[in-house]
């Protein structure tokens, strides 16, 4: 059970708080071209704000390696910030992060004012969790907040070195709530707890399966990987994606889920194509009997409905990936009906970030689950039990 102080448990009037956001924003041309990021940080900065305490900004955007690129300053991320907040959030202009302005701009604050400051990764030393830069942005503040999970299983200056230089190191809202559904419900879940796994390949799920495997009483796989586990089990796959060298361990994560009693769950049926187009020429085939010349792109629609009658039971279930090549219409069918089989279901919901939520909230389905996680890599990292270094940075309760 993750147990960590939050910005409810502290008050910081008159006390300067550096807050480690996520604003990492697609931009074009210099505009913002989707927001949701700067709305989901609102919460604690207003918070922070109705407390009196001086609010300080920071975040990474894109990857500038170290140096100022203009076209990933955050100023315009300032900008928009003032107009949702319906106050200033003045914009300390730094190449080096902590420069003269930075100083000046928090020197002058009063309580209840804004500044954000550039982009962290303007600094080289940033993703080398350098002492230095940790020490500068400390010396901004008297609080730290950390609200970013997209950057958790990261250790970087921004979200983890500046602990060490501050006493109090508190989460934001975001943050707590990543804690509470991600790592709390996936260590201590209302059962029958189902876990479902897509995306491309089995390799970079090895740690999530073996971890939920011990942990979940179904577990569901689809996507690319899934060809693997067929191939093992003795069957065609055609030119479907599959880790020839991942056959071994997909047999021995079968021998797991029986001894352990889980129900794991492979496709029935494949819906293929001529071709890894929209246009491509389709047929829907049984497992294992792929012809050569064709991929299997999507969970065929017997084993759409299997899965979707899966989850009707379920309490809690958490998925990561998708189930076939979503990008392409013709190909979202059995992801579609994973999202629309959860967003019926009264369990607790979980989308890992990444494709699943990049998924579900193209398709419509967003708004019906009850959580979906702002970090593909941070929430994959907890799905594998692992301790992630912005999370453990926060003080304890």
């Amino acid at each position: 059970m993750l147990n960590k102080k939050s910005v409810d448990d502290i008050n910081v009037k008159g006390l300067k708080v550096l807050v480690r956001c996520d604003f990492n924003v697609p931009m074009v041309d210099g505009k913002i071209t989707d927001e949701n990021r700067l709305v989901a940080a609102l919460p604690t900065i207003k918070k922070l704000i109705a407390d009196g305490g001086k609010v300080i900004l920071c975040s990474h955007m894109g990857k500038p390696k170290g140096e100022p690129k203009p076209e990933l300053s955050l100023a315009p991320v300032a900008v928009r910030l003032s107009e949702l907040l319906g106050q200033e959030v003045k914009f300390a202009a730094d190449a080096t992060v902590v420069g003269e302005n930075a100083k000046a701009a928090v020197a002058a604050m009063n309580d209840g004012e804004v500044v954000l400051l550039e982009n962290t990764r303007y600094r080289a030393e940033e993703t080398k969790n350098g002492e230095a830069f940790s020490k500068e942005l400390a010396s901004l503040c008297d609080v730290f907040v950390n609200d970013a999970f997209g950057t958790a299983h990261r250790a970087h200056c921004s979200n983890v070195g500046v602990t060490e230089y501050v006493d109090t190191a508190v989460v934001g809202y975001l943050m707590q709530k990543e804690i509470d559904f991600l790592g709390n419900a996936v260590n201590n879940p209302e059962r029958p707890f189902v876990a479902i796994l897509g995306g491309a390949k089995v390799s970079s799920k090895i740690s999530v399966i073996e971890n939920l495997l011990d942990k979940v009483d179904t577990l569901i796989i689809g996507g690319g990987m899934a060809y693997t586990f067929s191939k093992a089990l003795g069957g065609e796959v055609g030119k479907s994606l599959l880790e020839e060298d991942y056959c071994e361990y997909a047999l021995k994560m079968l021998d797991k889920a029986k001894e352990k009693g889980v129900n794991l769950m492979l496709p029935v049926d494949t819906l293929c194509g001529d071709d890894f187009s929209n246009d491509a020429n389709t047929m829907v085939v049984d497992c294992g009997c792929i012809p050569a010349d064709w991929e299997g792109m999507d969970i065929g629609p017997k084993t759409a409905a299997l899965y979707a009658e899966a989850v009707k039971t379920a309490k809690t279930v958490v998925w990561n990936g998708p189930m076939g090549c979503f990008e392409m219409p013709k190909f979202a069918g059995g992801t579609e009906a994973v999202a629309k089989a959860l967003s019926e279901t009264d369990a607790v919901t979980i989308i890992g970030g990444g494709d699943s939520a990049a998924a579900v909230n193209q398709l419509g389905y967003g708004d019906k689950m009850t959580h979906i996680s702002t970090g593909g890599g941070a929430s994959l990292e907890f799905l594998e039990g692992k301790e992630l270094p912005g999370v453990a940075a926060a003080n304890d309760k």
